[in-house]
């Protein structure tokens, strides 16, 4: 190792196992970004760091991963810098209580936290968005990996016109040029270098103001405007709810949400910009069945939990994904109704029971433990404090917790600490009990989930209702004797009643097929798989509801049970597309493709729409389901085999995974 590289790697090491916090602190971070070469996934940045040194140092460092061409001019004067294509550093006798501005110039290809989608097609939706969770930021933009260090970030942004930018923060200012703008965001607060963000597409938008006044800011693609209501539903309702439910102003000067094609997660809760997946956005037959409400709301959640707040490590992981998952659930709450609510809590609670009979529950306060632990585990936890310190004593606790420690870092401590100042309890017993050891919460759990329950299933006199099925004369009348009843315990009480030999079965599912109760005839669809011959027509008027789900599960169904009516029912439901992910198209072109008779003419036309949908130019879901389908009817063939290896290298490591593993079987 020749003597500059062993300096390099001697400072690196330095750097990186030592405090810088200590020592530096970053106060502000402008940048302004130009995007060169778009097949080539290049950038152009330049960026102005303001800092402050706190105590005298010789070095400090900026994470920036495989960056070249990096410049640096200190206080105007241009210096040498170390790069290891990791951090940068940048040796100098700063004095503490010293003031510094430091200009860079960089050029990168990101090799993550930055994703460049459809730009080597013609066609496509040609995007450009950012995740940093867990990708870091400084794949792009020149920054500090570690969360425990918040900093102002102001981005500007240059792109060709007929886009538009998102990023974090207000838009001051866009500067129109000959053939690009310049986006112009402002940030006021700080924040850690994970929630920075930025997107680019072809958008609409339409805004909302708040009770209190904060723009709400809802993107979509030109081509959905009828999907924009039913994908943004209760925005509004669910902003105004959590602001005053949390006592602490919504902390940002505007919040944004943007759908992205092949998003990595469901969604991610950027400082005042949250990405999410446009598999969520979807017309109002979908949203029955699947909708953007819970994860809408969680994000929002992180805006306060999370990104106002943030954790110091991951031990403390709970105080962002257990407090946005219990704030959502509040939402929700507010939106659907208390019986929600507490079947939700049920549900959760019946996931980290399965997840204990496997051996891995771990404790709230493990870094390793996994999401069921974080979010589901975390929201119970709140629901429970809530219930032992009252809900005055609650929320003063909360609302006192964010202004105290907001655009901070805190630890598990900090919180219960602000609750047992306001509620006079000793918490020691709580936090070892449910926060601490696993297996007294679990007992706990089955406790409360199982009094819980029963307390909602006699408030809907479940256990009369069941008494009038033993008279076969009261199956037609569902709609009257179960109407009332909440949508999860008719489900669920009929799902009972289906294995209750004193019930007569088929009649008790002629009468759910000729009312008009859609979940429970959603039950039906999902789990009677072979039909009897005397109830195929009150089945078929499965194929009529207002439910993609429904459809897709009635359609598969009728079309195994009876052979002789398959084109009938393959004519009924030709030209309905389902979900974003296209399931009944595709399954329509599998079911047409190998149903013999039916529009033989048509075949080639249908065979290659359903290749097509294996290609880049679609989101992975939709090619997902188009390569399972082709492969069970042993049709992925050349273009198929091409598109599923191409798929092998997707962003998305669950896509890229399923295609390897395709691959093989092929």
């Amino acid at each position: 190792m020749n003597r500059f590289l062993f300096c390099l790697w001697f400072f690196t090491a330095l750097f990186v196992q030592g405090q810088q916090t200590d020592y530096v602190d970053f106060k502000k971070i402008k940048a302004h970004i130009v995007f060169d070469d778009l097949k080539q996934k290049k950038l152009f940045g330049t960026a102005s760091v303001e800092f402050d040194i706190l105590k005298s140092t010789d070095s400090i460092y900026l994470d920036a991963r495989n960056f070249e061409k990096v410049r640096c001019i200190l206080n105007g004067k241009e210096i040498s810098t170390m790069y290891d294509e990791q951090y940068i550093i940048i040796k100098h006798p700063f004095q503490m209580n010293t003031q510094h501005e430091m200009n860079m110039t960089w050029e990168v290809r990101p090799q993550k936290a930055m994703y460049f989608i459809d730009w080597e097609y013609e066609e496509g939706n040609k995007q450009i968005w950012t995740q940093g969770q867990g990708k870091y930021t400084s794949n792009w933009l020149p920054s500090i990996d570690d969360m425990n260090d918040k900093i102002e970030f102001d981005l500007s942004i240059e792109f060709d016109k007929n886009y538009q930018v998102i990023a974090n923060g207000k838009l001051i200012n866009r500067e129109l040029n000959d053939s690009t703008n310049t986006w112009y965001y402002d940030m006021q607060k700080p924040m850690s270098s994970y929630l920075v963000a930025l997107a680019i597409g072809n958008y609409d938008k339409k805004t909302e103001i708040s009770k209190s006044g904060i723009p709400l800011e809802m993107y979509y693609y030109p081509e959905d405007s009828l999907k924009f209501e039913p994908t943004y539903r209760y925005t509004k309702r669910m902003f105004d709810f959590l602001e005053e439910e949390i006592g602490v102003p919504y902390p940002w000067q505007n919040y944004k949400q943007v759908p992205v094609k092949d998003f990595l997660y469901a969604g991610m809760e950027n400082t005042s910009t949250t990405i999410f997946a446009d598999s969520f956005v979807l017309d109002s037959i979908a949203f029955v069945d699947k909708n953007y409400v819970n994860v809408n709301a969680h994000e929002l959640a992180h805006q306060w939990f999370g990104d106002l707040v943030t954790e110091t490590s991951g031990t403390h992981h709970w105080l962002q994904e257990g407090f946005a998952t219990y704030y959502a659930l509040l939402a929700e709450k507010e939106v659907f109704g208390e019986d929600y609510y507490y079947w939700q809590l049920y549900e959760y609670a019946q996931e980290l029971l399965e997840q204990d009979k496997t051996g891995q529950s771990t404790s709230l306060l493990n870094p390793e433990s996994s999401s069921t632990t974080f979010y589901k585990k975390g929201t119970w936890v709140l629901h429970m404090l809530r219930e032992q310190v009252g809900d005055k004593a609650f929320k003063m606790a909360v609302k006192n917790y964010l202004l105290k420690y907001q655009f901070k870092n805190v630890e598990t401590d900090d919180f219960i600490n602000e609750v047992e100042k306001v509620s006079g309890q000793d918490l020691n017993g709580f936090v070892k009990n449910y926060l601490v050891d696993i297996e007294f919460f679990k007992d706990r759990l089955v406790e409360l989930s199982t009094k819980m329950y029963e307390n909602q299933r006699n408030k809907n006199d479940i256990l009369s209702c069941k008494s009038h099925l033993v008279s076969t004369e009261v199956y037609s009348e569902w709609d009257l004797i179960f109407g009332s009843m909440n949508d999860f315990y008719r489900v669920d009480f009929f799902e009972r009643s289906l294995a209750d030999s004193s019930i007569n079965r088929n009649d008790l599912i002629k009468g759910v097929l000729n009312s008009r109760d859609f979940k429970v005839r959603q039950a039906i669809a999902i789990n009677l798989t072979e039909i009897p011959l005397e109830l195929r027509e009150d089945y078929e008027t499965l194929l009529n509801d207002k439910s993609y789900n429904t459809i897709e599960k009635a359609l598969f169904n009728l079309w195994l049970n009876f052979p002789q009516e398959r084109n009938k029912y393959l004519s009924k439901t030709k030209g309905i597309q389902g979900f974003n992910d296209k399931n009944l198209r595709i399954l329509w072109l599998t079911l047409a493709l190998i149903t013999e008779d039916f529009e033989p003419h048509n075949k080639r036309m249908y065979f290659k729409e359903l290749t097509d949908y294996t290609s880049p130019m679609y989101g992975f879901e939709i090619r997902q389901n188009a390569f399972l389908y082709l492969q069970q009817i042993k049709a992925c063939h050349a273009a198929c085999v091409e598109n599923l290896k191409q798929a092998t290298n997707h962003h998305s490591w669950q896509f890229s995974k399923f295609a390897k593993e395709l691959l093989k079987v092929l």
